[in-house]
């Protein structure tokens, strides 16, 4: 790949790495509840101007998540829509150029439901804003891989997959499980006993799913290529999720009845959910990508 699609495609990586700091952000201000911090949309303390809404604003933490969080917004709003024109503009993929539009509504989407959310003092239009975000997130992760040199040489499989399902059903457990999530951290109430044990349990189903699908990828490249290093970064971040949900719960259950959360509590959660959009955007890549350049193998019995 050369000439101007090598330099989008590091932009597209670019707007990737932004947008991680953007979910980080957002997840911060979950952790430290400060998403009615400020308290009015578009504006900030009836004020349009974005760099200084409030004197001493940065002083303040939870403005300071909040505000921040919506600069950080703009800004991957901003590079989101400079993608999506310059894709338009030098991708002979007529899917590609409306995957760049599909990001930029994604990215539009979470602005007005992030607004709305503060508006109506609603925590139900915050879980849509928190799931929304992961799906945009995977999309950026899926517009990059489709500019890899490996999807341009791999050649698209005509006949029906075998174990297709495996393939969708991966990436719906993580989703799933990213769902309960969002539905156990926005209400800010601690510890929900059905929700804990919806997470909990899923969190199983999840894992025992992305084993069979791990399992089946590397059946298709046992010697490498990109779709062995992607199974195993998977098997790496879901190692690493399952220690951060497991440590997030029991630092909950000690720090249970306090006022505010611990910096311990802010700094697990907040990495539970990232790590959590990196497995679900991991996963659903991976699962294009074997889609592309090959069938999963099938048990067969004697």
């Amino acid at each position: 790949m050369s000439g101007p699609n090598r330099h989008l495609r590091r932009f597209t990586l670019a707007t990737f790495a932004v947008a991680i700091g953007l979910l980080s952000w957002g997840a911060f201000v979950t952790s430290i509840d400060a998403g009615m911090a400020v308290p009015d949309w578009p504006t900030s303390f009836d004020s349009y101007d974005p760099f200084n809404p409030w004197p001493g604003w940065w002083t303040i933490t939870p403005v300071l998540a909040e505000h921040g969080h919506r600069l950080m917004g703009a800004l991957v709003g901003l590079m989101t829509l400079i993608l999506a024109v310059w894709t338009w503009r030098v991708e002979p993929r007529r899917w590609m150029r409306r995957l760049g539009f599909g990001a930029l509504f994604l990215v539009t989407l979470q602005g007005l439901l992030g607004g709305l959310r503060v508006i109506w003092v609603s925590l139900d239009l915050a879980v849509v804003h928190a799931c929304v975000a992961q799906l945009f997130f995977a999309l950026l992760a899926s517009m990059a891989l489709f500019q890899t040199e490996t999807w341009a040489r791999s050649t698209p499989q005509s006949k029906k997959m075998a174990a297709r399902h495996l393939l969708w059903m991966a990436p719906l457990a993580v989703y799933i499980q990213i769902v309960f999530g969002a539905l156990l951290r926005h209400p800010g109430t601690g510890i929900d006993t059905v929700l804990v044990a919806l997470h909990l349990g899923w969190a199983f189903v999840a894992t025992a799913t992305l084993a069979v699908f791990i399992s089946k990828v590397r059946g298709i490249t046992p010697n490498g290529g990109l779709l062995g290093t992607l199974s195993t970064s998977i098997i790496a971040i879901l190692t690493l999720q399952v220690a951060l949900g497991l440590f997030a719960y029991f630092v909950l259950l000690d720090e249970t009845g306090r006022t505010q959360p611990s910096n311990v509590q802010v700094i697990t959660n907040s990495a539970h959910m990232v790590v959590g959009a990196l497995l679900f955007a991991s996963t659903v890549v991976t699962a294009v990508l074997t889609a592309r350049v090959g069938s999963l193998p099938v048990e067969t019995t004697a």
